[in-house]
């Protein structure tokens, strides 16, 4: 190899080794932010959030619509041929935001693509650093995580979406046990050996991950839960609030 040819290989790794620690910082910063958002929920309470907001959840009042895992981690619940608008959900099973917000607007979210009024994009990312709380928020999320992984779809992966939500433990405490999560999957209908393996081996870890990392870099997600509808951000101030979520999905299909 020539000198120049040495010189570029060297400058390429310098490059790549940049590139490397600037999205680990990023994915840091994500995770302060949340952790500013986590204690400021976890002071004022859910209840306090919905009564401050004159947030009344809906009820969900139909069948779901059909609900496809997508290769790269996603998860689509929409009627077929609804493609517009789309709302994308970011969220984190350990994060006690994204549990509010399930339980304020999650109902509204389900009952618009029962409707065919939104096609909606779930993104199940772990956002929390390797260091937070000794690591074990961090191996909540990522538990979590890769178990819904190994769900293929249908109503049975909304059912153990909603259950993790349901059993989220404290961030200081260890949970989201894998026997826990196997039986979860169970009782929400999932059949066959191959769920309890692929949780039990956490099969999905390391695709997890990887879909979380290049997540929050292609969405330039400053925390979670995050919504978007066709792309653009939409504030807290209208995500915990179904009556102005359902308003602003209907509008952006105007």
């Amino acid at each position: 190899m020539g000198k120049s040819a040495r010189e570029q290989s060297v400058r390429e790794r310098i490059k790549a080794q940049r590139e490397e620690q600037r999205q680990k910082d990023r994915l840091k910063r994500v995770a302060t932010v949340t952790t500013v958002v986590i204690v400021a929920l976890g002071a004022i309470g859910a209840g306090w959030w919905y009564a401050a907001n004159g947030s009344k959840p809906e009820e969900v009042t139909q069948a779901l619509a059909p609900i496809t895992a997508s290769p790269d981690g996603s998860v689509v619940m929409s009627v077929a041929g609804v493609e517009k608008p789309v709302l994308d959900v970011y969220e984190d099973f350990q994060c006690p935001a994204c549990r509010a917000m399930e339980q304020t607007s999650g109902p509204t979210i389900k009952n618009l693509a029962a409707e065919g009024k939104v096609k909606v994009v779930y993104h199940p990312i772990t956002i929390f650093s390797q260091d937070m709380n000794q690591g074990i928020t961090r191996g909540n999320s990522l538990r979590a995580g890769a178990a819904s992984r190994c769900i293929p779809g249908g109503t049975p992966w909304s059912k153990f979406h909603d259950r993790l939500f349901k059993e989220q433990p404290p961030e200081t405490v260890e949970g989201f046990k894998i026997d826990d999560l196997v039986e979860w999957g169970r009782e929400a209908g999932v059949t066959g050996s191959a769920f309890a393996t692929c949780v039990t081996s956490q099969q999905k870890a390391q695709e997890q991950l990887d879909y979380s990392t290049r997540i929050v870099q292609s969405a330039k997600l400053s925390g979670t839960p995050t919504l978007k509808i066709n792309g653009t951000e939409i504030g807290n101030d209208v995500a915990f609030k179904p009556a102005d979520l359902r308003k602003a999905v209907l509008d952006a299909a105007k």
